[in-house]
């Protein structure tokens, strides 16, 4: 007669709901990685593959286009502009909306969400049908000389129309978080309400509004919907680097096209660096003030 082995004794509640979760975390960092690939990887990975499939010195050629360099030109004067403009109405926006009680607050962030649920293709008509030949206001301003839409003016509009959330969105919960007592000691104290905002406010704000810039201005270089529609596309004049790519493309020339967006691919990559670095430095200081 065979011996019969003793059952295998139940796992403890414990380690079993231990070996659950570590199998839940495994397939969930599989999913993760597997969507990573297919929708962030792979594509990168094929921008830059594609850009240098000719080699080195037609991608060189490319991105040293006289109309790639225009491009270039304008898309970061565009962002310049925007994001000034940004800086300042988000300092002001989320400083009243964080230290003052009044009415229409609500509203007001409601209304800085606006561009955030607005198609960028629907806010550069908007300014089509302000400032067009046939718009509002357009008829009277080129009758004075000044042309908005298919020039540079309707494309910082439409560009700071667009990223104008990015900022204040960052800077307003931030404020809200630190409250107000430091300031109101400083001011008890007798000082001006610009020296606060210079010695107390701003300073406690720099992560947030330097994050802010970041993200603004990377949305600034990249918009493509609303600037097309007011530019024009006037190649070497009114055209961003996502309007020379598409412009490229369009003219079956796609290791140019290719090229041009490898720039703004590297710029994706600068910005989550950056952005890596900045909540990296965020947090150290949060733990070095408790």
């Amino acid at each position: 007669m065979s011996e019969q082995r003793p059952a295998t004794p139940p796992l403890p509640p414990r380690e079993r709901v231990g070996q659950e979760h570590r199998l839940i975390r495994a397939v969930l960092i599989v999913v993760v990685l597997a969507f990573l690939s297919l929708f962030l990887f792979m594509p990168l990975a094929t921008v830059f593959i594609e850009a240098l499939s000719r080699g080195v010195m037609p991608y060189r050629a490319a991105i040293l286009d006289a109309d790639a360099l225009a491009a270039m030109r304008l898309t970061g004067l565009v962002a310049l502009v925007a994001v000034s403009v940004n800086v300042v109405f988000g300092l002001a926006a989320s400083w009243a909306i964080a230290r003052f009680d009044f009415r229409g607050k609500n509203l007001l962030i409601s209304l800085i969400d606006l561009p955030l649920s607005i198609s960028p293709v629907i806010s550069g008509l908007i300014y089509i049908l302000l400032f067009g030949a046939q718009g509002l206001f357009g008829p009277w301003l080129k009758a004075r000389g000044f042309e908005v839409v298919f020039a540079l003016p309707g494309i910082v509009l439409a560009t700071v129309f667009v990223t104008f959330p990015y900022v204040a969105r960052e800077l307003i919960p931030h404020m809200q978080s630190q409250g107000k007592a430091d300031e109101e000691a400083a001011l008890s104290l007798g000082a001006s309400g610009w020296r606060v905002f210079f010695r107390i406010t701003l300073p406690n704000v720099t992560w947030s509004l330097l994050y802010g810039v970041l993200l603004c201005n990377a949305r600034a270089m990249g918009e493509f919907g609303a600037v097309s529609v007011v530019s024009g596309r006037i190649r070497g004049v009114t055209t961003t680097l996502p309007l020379h790519v598409e412009i490229l493309y369009n003219e079956y020339n796609a290791p140019a096209a290719f090229a041009v967006a490898s720039l703004l691919a590297l710029l994706a990559l600068v910005t989550l660096a950056l952005k890596v670095a900045l909540e990296w430095r965020y947090r150290e200081e949060r733990a070095l003030s408790r």
